[in-house]
């Protein structure tokens, strides 16, 4: 395989960079071995300098340039990183131009937009937002329904906790879950305090021989593990979904993203 590296250089977190970045090489991955390096605060003529003359090193040692993704506000720095022996690909152009174009207006340039407290109202929401779904993770809080936008109901290791997280972080969802238990296995029903809010119910499924593997790791050889009481614990889960009509998704081969964002089309489409 073809091999390079790969840089996500940002003045700030590189989080833009580094999602997008990695979005389009994922397209060559393939045929394409990349070794990829994260560089953000990248803020000071200085480290640019130190990134400049890496480039370069690595240029003369492997022959061939490598490839920097960028989100540069500093016109000067990002002068420097383009000149160097490098692919440079500046993520902001390709939006900035036609957007400062279509709005009349010239772009601030100021560091740290995208990602800094530049609102702190906004900023204060956010981490609200963000400690709601890990204060209610689990069924930690049952009073706290009223308040969620949406409830991820299904089996112990579905996937609940880090996608709630996510809505979360990217859309700004109060996102609460709830593990079915053992408990609410043997009374053969959904809880109460779920069907109160039966419209913010979506409903997680996984394959079972899946689920045993992520439970094995966890809890090796445990019950808990076993691919017989996996088998049993989704099977039951589904009839419950079934019976009250929810939503369900299948999250055996889904990413975090993907499944976000199946959760979000369920919600706008509601």
């Amino acid at each position: 395989m073809l091999k390079r590296t790969v840089f996500f250089v940002s003045e700030s977190t590189g989080i833009t960079a580094e999602t997008l970045g990695h979005s389009l090489i994922s397209q060559f991955e393939k045929t394409v071995e990349f070794t990829t390096i994260y560089k953000p605060y990248i803020n000071t003529a200085e480290k640019a300098q130190e990134l400049v003359d890496r480039f370069n090193r690595l240029y003369q040692e492997q022959g061939y340039a490598p490839i920097v993704f960028a989100t540069m506000a500093e016109p000067e720095i990002r002068v420097m990183l383009k000149r160097s022996s490098c692919l440079y690909i500046e993520l902001f152009d390709t939006f900035i131009g036609p957007l400062s174009k279509e709005l009349g207006v010239n772009p601030s340039g100021e560091r740290g937009r995208s990602h800094g407290i530049t609102n702190g109202d906004r900023y204060e929401n956010r981490m609200s937002i963000i400690n709601f779904a890990m204060t209610n993770d689990d069924g930690a809080r049952l009073d706290k329904y009223d308040q969620a936008d949406v409830i991820l109901v299904g089996v112990s290791r579905s996937g609940k906790t880090p996608t709630c997280l996510y809505l979360a972080m990217h859309f700004g969802l109060r996102a609460a879950n709830y593990p079915l238990t053992e408990e609410d296995f043997e009374q053969n029903k959904l809880p109460d305090v779920l069907l109160k809010h039966r419209q913010k119910l979506i409903a997680l499924t996984i394959d079972p021989m899946r689920l045993s593997r992520i439970r094995e790791e966890r809890r090796p050889g445990s019950r808990y593990a076993s691919l017989h009481r996996c088998q049993s614990e989704v099977r039951q889960a589904l009839q419950y979904f079934t019976r009250h009509q929810l939503t369900v998704i299948d999250t055996t081969s889904y990413s975090i993203e993907e499944i976000s964002s199946r959760i979000m089309n369920t919600i706008r489409t509601a």
